[in-house]
């Protein structure tokens, strides 16, 4: 019994190590026993790729094909079957005879591998390179492969060839259509035209419709971006058997491929992962001047010229009429013949020599010889053979000489070669002669820019004046403002650069601040929507007679923010100073400020996750950048939400620096008797005390980025009878184990919860009560991208206590000009 056990246990491991070994074998092997159904496909050793029958887009027909083993990398690189699709799923493909061959339902070939000598016992394999190939059984030796017989795309160390002895040639050629892949009218391939001179062309209709110019054993010399994009991975190689084979192998990137387009473009694709896409590192036909003899015979293509085609030096227009009209396949023709060609009863000593004329940075003509010389022996041998019209040299392919009509040249920005155009000596004079007109014209530009660029600097020297004028009225005729500037070091900036606006401009931009076009009140003055001549878009902020702010806040706008470039801060444009009107003139804001969307019923619901940690990264990067980067080191001392505008993208910009502070380059903290801001907003030591510093406004951002997380304002809980403030509220619910319910529950999705819970978390670290516990601005970006890992555990915010010390006696003895959450709202409504 016990031996049957084992017997059977035996012949169980046997057929399941067969099985095993069979499976395996069948993952990327096709035989005549294993045949690939419809439904069915195998995959390269290293899943690289996949064989299978597919149907392109919009399009039931079926086809065979290999293709990236990834859904996403489609379309596939082969077809097999491209003149003979297969109307429904019933196709197999199976070896028949030793040949690879694709049947019907009723068991007709549509397609095979036309195998001479085929031998009965053979197998298929998908390689890892996508090369399908046929093997005889018994020794292994490759008798097909779909390597020899490409579709539209050349994988790499795919080999596309052309035997010079036999004719025999591999090329590729694109799809009829994006939904059919059938051949195209356009093909690919190498075309050499001597030994040391071969180039790619595409044809399209069997006509060259592009080329790539010689191959220099290093690059074709007709793609300048070639050699420093592509490095050496691409060669040219030729064997004894008289075949010329080009392949390349781009940084061992599997997903590098070319492919011919349907418009008969060469582009080389590589798989972007971020975009989860196809991307275009090269393509072949960028401009018109990429198209074969786009300028005709002895026509030059320059693709950054207007218009693009030019005859070469010492050569005319063929057909006038037709070349004014922009057809320029006509060409051109000589305006002398070469004098020492057509001497007739003189010596030849007798007669001046021909010249040459250097064109630099060439794609040389189509139809080139390689005469055995270098150097000066290529142009003397260029010189003495009368049907020499041209000559070049590199160091690649040696010397170039051309006796026909030189077609397809093109003047490149770069690379290329230097292309010696062959003229009669009296060609030669008007050359120079030419070159004696560009001198005086360039001399008589000279003079002239010198009288433009004189009486431009007069116009800025005078309006220079106005504006100076225009600033000592502001900051000089003003006393206390005259005091206030000095003592906050601001004299310093030159404000002159900030440009001005007429009043009457101003007014006729805004309808003579007609009430239809105010935006909103703030403690500056009200705020309108302007049009200015040239149709942009402006918000004017006037400054009221009436306001509480004034003459200090003014001046504090114009200095700091007309020194500040940066995407998430409000630009100024510029500012009105005449008389009594004082006016700040910004950039047009459309999406209003952003307590507008974050607290107001249904638009929220436009604030999702993503865009809300897009505005708190911008509010961070703009704070830095104040801080640390700008040419001003400057607290905000305001910074709120009603103070953060959005474009129309809802990225933000931190606005109103009516209130900012500029510090020197070795100050840190300031104190000051003259207490601004907005409560709710303030951190504890400058309320209290007037102490600010950078910490001043990490606190304000803490307060902000709790708001922006919750959806709820600071001052939204002052009838709780247990917290009174967000602060408060947020401090409960972090000790009680329950942040996650501060979240709003229009951003509050599982997928993002534990990023918002480290933004609680880092807004909480900003909010500390005492200035030296909070992070700096920097430390705060940082945790916000997680560059920091291990958050510190957060102390007691500030004002988490009823009884906020607001009435203090410090306080008492300190002038205070303080607003509630609208009075400094630079803009209410969006500009």
């Amino acid at each position: 019994m016990g031996l049957v056990r084992k017997t059977s246990m035996s012949v169980l491991l046997v057929l399941l190590c067969c099985f095993c070994l069979d499976s395996g074998s069948a993952t990327d092997t096709i035989t005549s026993l294993q045949p690939m159904k419809d439904s069915d496909y195998i995959i390269s050793n290293g899943s690289a790729f996949k064989l299978g029958f597919f149907s392109p887009k919009n399009s039931t027909n079926r086809y065979l094909g290999i293709w990236y083993n990834k859904k996403s990398v489609l379309p596939v690189q082969w077809v097999a079957n491209r003149e003979k699709p297969l109307k429904d799923s019933s196709g197999v493909l199976t070896i028949s005879d030793g040949k690879l061959v694709i049947l019907d339902g009723q068991k007709e070939i549509l397609w095979s591998s036309n195998v001479t000598n085929s031998v009965v016992n053979s197998s298929a394999q998908l390689l890892d390179s996508g090369n399908l190939v046929l093997r005889e059984g018994t020794t292994g030796r490759i008798v097909w492969q779909s390597f020899q017989h490409p579709s539209d795309t050349l994988l790499q160390r795919m080999k596309f060839s052309t035997n010079v002895r036999t004719g025999e040639k591999v090329q590729f050629s694109p799809w009829k259509g994006p939904s059919d892949p059938s051949i195209g009218s356009f093909s690919s391939g190498i075309q050499p035209q001597t030994r040391s001179l071969v180039q790619i062309f595409i044809w399209k209709d069997g006509r060259p419709f592009w080329r790539s110019g010689p191959w220099n054993s290093r690059s074709f010399i007709g793609l300048p971006e070639m050699y420093s994009i592509y490095h050496d991975g691409f060669s040219l190689t030729e064997d004894q058997d008289g075949t010329y084979s080009f392949s390349f192998s781009y940084m061992n990137d599997s997903l590098f491929h070319c492919v011919i387009t349907t418009e008969g473009d060469i582009q080389a694709r590589y798989w972007d992962c971020e975009k989860d896409d196809w991307g275009i590192l090269w393509n072949a036909v960028k401009s018109k001047c990429d198209v074969y003899g786009m300028c005709g015979a002895f026509g030059s293509c320059n693709s950054q010229s207007s218009p693009i085609c030019s005859c070469l030096p010492g050569f005319k227009p063929k057909n006038t009429k037709e070349w004014n009209r922009g057809n320029w396949t006509s060409g051109c023709v000589r305006r002398t013949p070469s004098s020492q060609c057509t001497v007739v009863n003189s010596s030849i000593e007798a007669v001046k020599m021909d010249g040459f004329l250097k064109l630099k940075t060439m794609k040389v003509p189509d139809f080139a010889d390689s005469p055995p010389a270098h150097g000066d022996y290529c142009r003397q041998q260029c010189l003495e053979n009368c049907s020499c019209t041209a000559y070049a040299y590199d160091s690649g392919t040696g010397c170039m000489s051309w006796t026909r009509s030189l077609i397809d040249i093109q003047k490149f920005s770069r690379g290329g070669v230097d292309l010696y155009i062959r003229v009669a000596y009296s060609e030669l004079d008007k050359v120079g002669d030419g070159k004696k007109v560009v001198t005086i014209s360039v001399i008589i530009g000279a003079i002239f820019i010198s009288i433009c660029t004189f009486l431009l600097w007069r116009w800025m020297a005078k309006e220079k004046a106005r504006k100076k004028k225009a600033m000592e009225i502001l900051f000089f005729n003003k006393g206390e403002a005259q005091q206030n500037f000095n003592s906050d070091n601001l004299a310093q900036v030159k404000v002159q650069e900030l440009p001005l606006f007429d009043v009457e401009k101003l007014a006729k931009a805004t309808n003579n601040f007609h009430l239809s076009n105010k935006l909103g009140q703030g403690g500056f003055g009200p705020v309108y929507r302007g049009t200015l001549s040239d149709g942009q878009e402006v918000a004017v902020k006037r400054l009221s007679k009436a306001s509480g702010q004034g003459l200090q806040e003014f001046m504090n706008e114009v200095v700091v923010i007309s020194k500040l470039q940066h995407r998430n801060l409000v630009r100024l444009l510029g500012c009105c100073v005449e008389g009594e009107e004082k006016i700040l003139v910004y950039e047009y804001m459309s999406n209003k400020s952003l307590d507008a969307f974050l607290f107001a019923p249904h638009k929220e619901k436009l604030l999702d996750w993503r865009k809300r940690f897009n505005i708190i990264e911008g509010i961070g990067r703009g704070l830095l950048y104040l801080r640390r980067d700008s040419r001003l080191r400057i607290i905000h001392r305001d910074l709120k939400a009603g103070n953060i505008l959005l474009d129309k993208e809802l990225n933000p910009k931190i606005s109103d620096f009516g209130m900012a502070k500029i510090f020197g380059s070795n100050e840190d903290q300031a104190n000051t008797n003259r207490v601004v801001g907005t409560y709710g907003y303030m951190s504890p030591e400058y309320a209290m005390e007037g102490r600010f510093s950078e910490k001043s406004d990490v606190f304000s951002f803490g307060v902000l980025l709790l708001e922006i997380l919750s959806g709820r304002r600071n001052s939204s809980f002052y009838h709780d009878e247990e917290s009174m403030n967000l602060l408060g509220f947020a401090w409960k619910l972090w000790n009680a184990g329950n942040i996650v319910a501060l979240i709003d529950p229009i951003i509050s999705e599982p997928c993002f919860e534990m990023e918002i819970l480290r933004c609680i978390h880092v807004g909480l670290l900003c909010v500390q009560e005492f200035a030296k516990d909070r992070p700096i601005v920097s430390v705060v970006i940082s945790m916000l991208k997680s560059e920091i890992v291990d958050l510190p555990h957060p102390k007691q915010p500030a004002f988490i206590e009823r009884q906020i010390a607001l009435d203090t006696k410090s306080s008492q003895q300190r002038q205070s000009k303080c607003s509630d959450n609208n009075v400094t709202i630079t803009m209410v409504q969006g500009r």
